[in-house]
């Protein structure tokens, strides 16, 4: 078989791949319940260790993890108030077609209860305003009490969007001149680690979330543990998975330092705000460290 005949047959099967992880995704973002492996396996005529592998490779997740994400994802949206009139409409809306599953699921993905995701920010103010940083785009919010979110992305609407779900029943107010202070500091983190975060934090978590977050904020910049070690730090060796979770959820970027916390062999993991994001951060703490 000539080279230009074996290009064509690979390219061929890529593309035959490619097509059955997309069909894999529509079946795991639409079908409830979910389509267990073995059975997206059968059909696409693969044996489930090669779809798991495919799908991991394509995607950067498990099948049973992109589905997750997904739910979670919908839900969050359909949660808002502008969305729906209650929370048994978001669960249809987010595509459960029975209430059990929902509220079996929600607290997991949510952190807590739907009704009192849902009533995040009622009564509430929140200020916030965009900026750009050396890291992307940035988003800065506060309340009476301190700044409530620090995100990064690369789309600043995206930032307002994802900001709109976390406080859905907050009066948000674009922030005025007075509040450019508080972003600059926060930009002055993220540049200067090392020097801290003179303001007040209002950290809006599960009481576990606020533990996890609060552990975080003790590791020094310029250092590093692994889950597994502040698992061990927080008095909970088998709960390396959970504070995972929780360092995931976490809604303050830098001021609030998850991305110092590495895979159990020292490998830098999944980021929210982006893997990049998370190395160019460790670096630079670890410049500066060394030049301390």
């Amino acid at each position: 078989m000539s080279l230009a005949s074996k290009k064509t047959v690979s390219d061929a099967s890529s593309a035959a791949q490619q097509e059955s992880i997309t069909r894999c995704c529509r079946w795991l973002e639409s079908e409830e319940p979910v389509p267990a492996l073995e059975e997206l396996a059968r059909r696409l005529n693969l044996s489930p260790w090669q779809l798991h592998r495919s799908f991991k490779r394509a995607t950067g997740l498990t099948p049973k993890a992109y589905a997750k994400a997904r739910r979670g994802h919908a839900l969050r949206a359909a949660l808002a108030p502008a969305q729906s009139r209650s929370v048994t409409d978001a669960a249809y809306l987010s595509g459960y077609e029975a209430s059990s599953s929902f509220y079996k699921d929600a607290p997991a993905m949510l952190g807590m209860a739907p009704q009192a995701y849902r009533d995040r920010g009622r009564h509430q103010s929140i200020r916030f305003a965009l900026a750009e940083c050396s890291l992307g785009s940035l988003l800065v919010a506060s309340t009476e009490r301190g700044v409530c979110c620090v995100l990064l992305g690369d789309d600043a609407q995206a930032l307002v969007e994802d900001l709109q779900q976390r406080f859905a029943a907050a009066e948000l107010i674009g922030a005025d001149a007075g509040y450019e202070q508080t972003v600059a500091r926060v930009v002055a983190l993220i540049e200067q680690p090392r020097l801290g975060l003179a303001l007040p934090l209002d950290i809006q978590g599960t009481a576990f979330q606020q533990r996890v977050w609060q552990a975080l904020q003790s590791i020094p910049a310029g250092q590093t543990v692994s889950y597994s070690q502040l698992a061990q730090r927080l008095g909970m060796p088998q709960a390396a998975r959970a504070v995972a979770s929780a360092v995931a959820a976490n809604p303050i970027a830098v001021a609030v330092p998850c991305h110092r916390v590495l895979r159990n062999d020292g490998s830098i993991s999944g980021y929210r705000w982006g893997v990049e994001r998370k190395r160019a951060l460790l670096l630079r703490e670890a410049q500066q460290a060394a030049r301390a």
